[in-house]
């Protein structure tokens, strides 16, 4: 076989038509080799797209605020505590709902003071648990508080869904969802489940918790979830009595 012929079959296969030629041609089996690699990432990345989970809202719930951090211990849980009780406190009568969307370490129970398991409805959903007028729920109210939790990654989104959908939220103005730290399943499956109005960043001073922020900052923005307020928690340590101050500063991006 001459080599314009060779160089014809390549550039049908360069416009993704097979080749015409017969068996015997040399760029026969380079052509449906290659195009059949072709077809397979094709189809292989439909697969991809139609297997991504819809955004559906969370029924009766009007906003969706995440508390985040990419350092542990920073006062996430904290920040997403007072946030909650300020806005459940307001005057303008805001129905406000907390979501401990931390498997592994729950803290909300213990900052809210509240514990106990939630009761289920007629319709198999679980009631979350009120104090100070804030709904609650966490997965510290379904497991031993001393149990750990021996997860992997598929069964911490599981759980998160669940604690999503099947938990009787509404009505609801704000959703504030305590987040674990790091830029991990919790995170990836909260952006793809549900829509999300924005997210506060919270961190400290050190440039070691800084560094871990920018992949937080980093990872939102690649998720198309806005990051609405960047919450600096200063610790200065008075020598003149046994307290540790905390003072909040707050910048908007």
């Amino acid at each position: 076989m001459n080599r314009s012929l060779l160089a014809m079959c390549r550039r049908r296969f360069a416009r993704r038509q097979w080749c015409t030629c017969a068996a015997k041609c040399p760029a026969a089996s380079y052509t449906s080799t290659s195009v059949r690699l072709f077809q397979d990432q094709t189809s292989s990345s439909a697969n991809m797209s139609r297997g991504l989970p819809k955004k559906w809202p969370i029924a009766g719930v009007d906003h969706v605020v995440l508390v985040a951090s990419g350092k542990g211990g920073v006062g996430k849980s904290t920040t997403a505590v007072n946030l909650a009780l300020a806005l459940g406190l307001a005057q303008n009568n805001v129905s406000v709902g907390l979501l401990d969307a931390d498997i592994y370490g729950p803290s909300i129970p213990k900052m809210m003071n509240i514990y106990g398991q939630p009761e289920l409805t007629k319709q198999n959903m679980m009631k979350p648990l009120v104090n100070y007028g804030i709904k609650c729920m966490s997965m510290g109210f379904l497991v031993d508080e001393n149990s750990p939790i021996v997860w992997r990654g598929l069964m911490v989104m599981q759980a998160v869904e669940r604690l999503i959908r099947q938990v009787q939220w509404g009505p609801l103005d704000i959703l504030v969802i305590d987040m674990p730290p790091g830029t991990g399943d919790t995170q990836l499956s909260l952006s793809q489940l549900i829509p999300v109005n924005g997210a506060i960043i919270v961190s400290t001073p050190q440039d070691i918790a800084l560094m871990d922020v920018r992949r937080g900052v980093e990872m939102f923005k690649k998720v198309d979830i806005p990051v609405l307020i960047f919450c600096l928690i200063l610790l200065v340590f008075n020598l003149s009595t046994p307290q540790l101050c905390r003072y909040l500063v707050l910048f908007k991006t």
